[in-house]
């Protein structure tokens, strides 16, 4: 049986509003709150992220972000 997890860091984290949906809707679907899902998804990460498409889709995430620094 798993152990109950203590949530001992918090930190200052900005997020997309798009990324926040998706995280409360991903935290409601499993049961968690958001900052246990946050902790599910990293401790996990390996086994919950494709290793195929994580550095493609990365690479347009930069390219968005880079575009938009631009244009400051």
């Amino acid at each position: 049986m798993a152990r109950a997890q203590r949530l001992t860091r918090r930190f200052p984290a900005q997020m997309s509003e798009a990324g926040y949906r998706r995280l409360k809707k991903f935290a409601g679907e499993a049961g968690l709150e958001e900052g246990e899902a946050l902790s599910f998804l990293f401790e996990n990460f390996d086994s919950v992220t494709n290793a195929e498409n994580l550095p493609h889709r990365l690479g347009l995430h930069k390219a968005m972000l880079a575009k938009r620094e631009e244009k400051s």
